[in-house]
């Protein structure tokens, strides 16, 4: 199992704990709260999961050249 999917897991077992526990306290109803623990924290774990890939691809993207380096690698002779 990738760490992402572990992270995602985790996150999810906390998310719906803490989602249960707030709606429970703010409507007294558990159908009310375990509606809500489930429905919101699920969705946000499949935002999560999608986020920690699109940051995966923004890391590994080709490093672009700004001003200065570009100029201090053509003086050295790398690029």
């Amino acid at each position: 199992m990738s760490t992402d999917l572990i992270k995602t897991a985790t996150y999810l077992s906390i998310h719906l704990t803490v989602g249960f526990s707030v709606a429970y306290l703010m409507t007294g109803s558990v159908a009310v709260a375990g509606g809500i623990a489930l429905v919101e924290p699920m969705i946000n774990a499949v935002a999560f999961f999608f986020h920690e890939q699109a940051w995966k691809k923004f890391l590994a993207r080709p490093r672009r050249y700004r001003g200065r380096d570009w100029l201090v690698d053509q003086a050295v002779g790398l690029v």
